[in-house]
């Protein structure tokens, strides 16, 4: 079998600019992949980087998927110390190319990762909150995802609105307003849900050590299961720091691509929970990697995810297969944003139950694209004949 065409979406849904690849073989096996950087800025880049790495991929066997992740740190001069948009291009490669061994396989991809450690996992709810404000609006926003069986909600404390959208950072510095509105923001919500539902905050690297590690603890009263990018996390010391001085557990890792990067923060015990998005950093082998670092250290592991419905599908194969994994990250109302497409058919995200995920099912990722839907988002096509 052999690769001889590699389709690119550049989409948009709401907000959101998922990327997907569709890896099809001579035998007419297709796989399809998801680059996290549907968010933020670099949508564009990423899809141009999935157009110059699929001339890599045609006439390759699509089995031998260390091979090509190995060339592309090796033989691509920016794979080596890479950032998001590298990154996230090989990772939805390396997702198709998981999907198309386990379709011909006629396989799970976690099946073949290992097996299920897990018969489901546990979901946490972030985008809830939608364009709340004052503690009060917070308070009563938590009713939607608590009414849908989330057991665990995390949120932005430190979120701005500016315009329509939400903004999380403010230039690296807050006053005294804004800490004692984040606060209250923390303390309605906790009230809001009770001591039984686990709450996450997220501060988006929007902190200097100082003031990150001041604000943690003003956070410590609420039992606060994680606190998420209190500074910047390529900084594994101010991390480590500011982890010293909190008894709040914290999270990082969905800016930390690929395994070497990880490494510093886990090195440095800068985190309890180590974020790697299997979109963003690398894949699935990739993610696989980065968690059993993370089990030498005690650490468990809580995937990120940001993305469409395909980017929950490839967390949920993982989350299954990881015997220190924590929670999967999933934005559950994204897909009823005014515009809002689903990239696949029979999106995980209705599937929660009681707050869980079950086993995925089918060959592969399980996933079909939405096809139909998408076809208006074909942005480039990379073909040849197998050798």
């Amino acid at each position: 079998m052999k690769i001889t065409q590699v389709d690119i979406y550049l989409a948009q849904s709401g907000k959101l600019h998922p990327i997907l690849v569709e890896v099809v073989t001579d035998e007419g096996v297709r796989g399809i992949g998801e680059a996290g950087v549907a968010y933020g800025r670099g949508a564009t880049a990423a899809a141009g980087m999935l157009k110059d790495l699929a001339a890599d991929l045609i006439g390759r066997d699509p089995a031998r998927i260390e091979a090509f992740s190995t060339h592309v740190y090796d033989h691509t001069f920016w794979g080596k110390g890479g950032g998001t948009i590298v990154f996230a291009a090989l990772s939805a490669i390396e997702q198709a190319l998981w999907d198309i061994k386990g379709r011909a396989c006629g396989l799970p991809v976690y099946e073949m990762l290992g097996g299920a450690v897990n018969d489901r996992v546990r979901c946490y709810a972030n985008g809830w909150y939608e364009s709340a404000q004052t503690p009060d609006e917070f308070a009563r926003a938590t009713e939607r995802p608590l009414n849908d069986g989330y057991t665990a909600l995390k949120f932005y404390p430190l979120g701005q609105m500016v315009g329509a959208n939400m903004r999380h950072v403010s230039q690296r510095a807050i006053t005294r307003e804004q800490a004692d509105l984040a606060v209250a923001r923390v303390k309605a919500v906790r009230d809001a849900i009770g001591p039984h539902v686990d709450l996450m905050l997220d501060l988006s690297g929007g902190l200097t050590a100082a003031e990150a590690a001041r604000l943690c603890s003003r956070f410590e009263p609420y039992d606060i299961l994680f606190v998420e990018e209190p500074t910047d996390p390529s900084d594994a010391e101010a991390m480590a720091w500011v982890a010293a001085r909190t008894s709040i557990p914290l999270a990082a890792g969905e800016r930390n691509y690929g395994r070497h990067q990880m490494r510093a923060l886990i090195e440095a015990r800068a985190v309890d929970i180590v974020q790697p998005d299997p979109c963003n950093t690398g894949g699935i082998m990739e993610t696989k990697k980065i968690a059993a670092m993370a089990e030498a250290f005690g650490m468990r592991v809580a995937p990120h995810v940001c993305g469409s419905a395909l980017a929950t599908q490839v967390a949920l194969h993982i989350g299954v297969n990881l015997p220190n994994v924590s929670m999967l990250e999933l934005y559950p109302y994204f897909r009823l944003h005014d515009g809002a497409i689903d990239t696949i058919v029979d999106a995980p995200e209705l599937k929660v139950k009681d707050g869980y995920l079950a086993l995925p099912e089918g060959a592969g990722l399980g996933a079909e694209l939405n096809r139909a839907v998408l076809a208006p988002f074909l942005c480039d096509s990379v073909s040849g004949s197998a050798q």
